[in-house]
């Protein structure tokens, strides 16, 4: 706070009012510094713990693939803590290898960057006395190039002004990768699931084989650049009032004991409904509740999700319940699979009358689509329901018929909930399609490396598949809004999400 040129002019209250604002300002400064110190001390922490385990790798501990696996995860979570700790320091880090020249036969495209006006303003007309060039590595498909940044220096011989173009800012400072480049190794690990070792063998047949500890630290350090954007997007997730969860098993490595133990990615997305399409996804090192009730903090709307009991916490505390019809159909299918069961076709068929209506309303506004299903489904829901509790008092408890009829009797209030909102859907079935693109992975993961790489995938995945539920090229969209992010306000981040995004801002 600047204080006033002359103290001796103001009142007494103006005075005290002067001191308490005084005293707010360091009170804030002091919280800061402190909130700062502590986690700075918590990440310097972490990477004692990683360098110990990382210089302390025993190559007959694991089988190679997968000790390939744990280096590139140890080498990302140093460099994404590293750059953290830069971010909270204010400092650049020091002592950074000189690196080696780009080889000089590959193809190199020149960018230069001159001074709006070589005019001084003394008005002379500058003369250009040299230059200073910046490489940097690109690459498409099979082919490496370089673009060469080339920033000319002018001079006035009158009054010995010196001007030049600005560094272009670039989301890694003084780094040698395109944004090009780097959204290319994201979306290949995180798409497509190439382990970073395997990129090395396949730029390595492009004619540069970029070493597997350096694609790393690009990662870990993208982690940590695009952090505030999935950020902003769960902030914008969480102000509407239908969301879908649902949860799926991912093996995460314990390096004190070179064994995994399961853990677990949620995931969450806006409501099939709404015009905005996004999901996110949450690490975390197991499947308890208490994950769900951090992820969704105060929110409380309509939820659609599954039968597990991880969610109960959340509807105790005022969230609204929604079930899933095709979970409880999927009881009576597998029923019906098995035994051939005419009490499970009998229910088949009910649901299935369910889903023609829902085929009939998707299209359609909300009043017309609570108007149709009042009209149509709610009959036959209240009929299915006469219908369930009359053949449960026909079958024997404990069988698989009184199983699969006890799951929609004991869920009814769920899953009837859809009738009466027209913005929630009939099943889960909008966010299980959002999650089946991390079963694919899991063939080639093997296991996440440590609990912050689970978390950085899944930061960069939300990105990646939200960008394609919007319709995007997820490399297109990574490679602008990596360009985009060094010089973006932090006010006006929110334009770079998926939804809001668009291709002609590329430039």
């Amino acid at each position: 706070m600047t204080l006033p040129a002359n103290l001796d002019q103001l009142t007494a209250d103006e005075l005290r009012e002067l001191v308490r604002q005084q005293s707010a300002a360091i009170t804030h400064k002091d919280r800061e510094l402190n909130w700062r110190k502590i986690k700075i001390d918590k990440l310097t922490h972490e990477v004692a713990y990683y360098k110990r385990h990382y210089f302390g790798i025993k190559a007959e501990r694991l089988p190679v693939e997968q000790g390939q696996l744990f280096e590139e995860t140890l080498a990302a979570d140093m460099a994404a803590i590293t750059e953290e700790l830069a971010q909270l320091s204010e400092t650049k880090p020091k002592g950074q290898a000189k690196r080696q020249p780009l080889p000089p036969e590959l193809p190199r495209t020149e960018i230069h960057h001159e001074p709006e006006s070589t005019t001084c303003t003394c008005g002379c007309q500058m003369q250009r006395i040299g230059e200073d060039v910046a490489e940097k590595l690109d690459y498409t498909p099979g082919t490496f190039t370089v673009e060469r940044h080339i920033r000319g220096k002018w001079a006035c011989k009158q009054c010995e002004t010196l001007i030049q173009a600005p560094v272009p800012a670039h989301v890694i400072d003084k780094g040698i990768p395109t944004t090009g480049l780097l959204a290319h190794v994201l979306i290949a690990k995180y798409l497509d699931h190439l382990p970073l070792y395997r990129q090395e063998g396949i730029f390595g047949r492009a004619g540069l084989p970029i070493p597997q500890s350096t694609l790393a630290e690009w990662v870990g350090q993208m982690g940590v650049t695009l952090q505030p954007l999935v950020d902003a997007l769960k902030a914008e997730m969480l102000t509407y009032p239908v969301l879908h969860a649902d949860e799926t098993p991912v093996a995460m490595l314990d390096p004190g004991k070179g064994k995994t133990h399961r853990a677990y990615l949620w995931s969450y997305s806006i409501g099939a409904f709404e015009p905005i399409k996004a999901v996110i996804y949450d690490f975390a090192d197991s499947r308890a509740g208490k994950h769900a009730q951090e992820f969704l903090g105060t929110w409380r709307g309509t939820l659609v999700c599954d039968d597990y009991a991880g969610y109960k916490a959340l509807i105790a505390d005022g969230v609204t319940e929604a079930g899933c019809m095709a979970h409880a159909r999927r009881k009576f299918f597998d029923l019906h699979a098995n035994n051939q069961s005419q009490i499970a076709q009998q229910a088949l068929a009910y649901i299935q009358k369910l889903y023609q209506v829902e085929r009939e309303v998707a299209e359609l506004s909300p009043d017309e689509r609570r108007r149709i299903r009042q009209a149509q489904a709610k009959p036959i829901l209240d009929e299915f329901h006469d219908w369930l509790t009359r053949h449960r008092c026909q079958v024997p408890n404990g069988s698989s018929t009184a199983k699969a009829i006890d799951y929609s009797l004991k869920r009814w209030t769920a899953l009837v909930h859809y009738a009466d909102d027209a913005q929630v859907p009939i099943d889960n079935n909008w966010i299980e399609n959002r999650i089946r693109p991390i079963a694919t992975g899991r063939k080639n993961w093997l296991f996440a490396g440590s609990l912050r790489a689970g978390k950085r995938a899944a930061a960069i995945m939300s990105l990646i598949q939200s960008a394609k539920l919007n319709g995007h090229d997820p490399f297109l969209y990574l490679k602008d809004i990596l360009s985009r992010l060094p010089t973006q306000p932090n006010s006006r981040i929110g334009e770079l999400l998926p939804h809001r995004w668009r291709l002609e801002s590329i430039d």
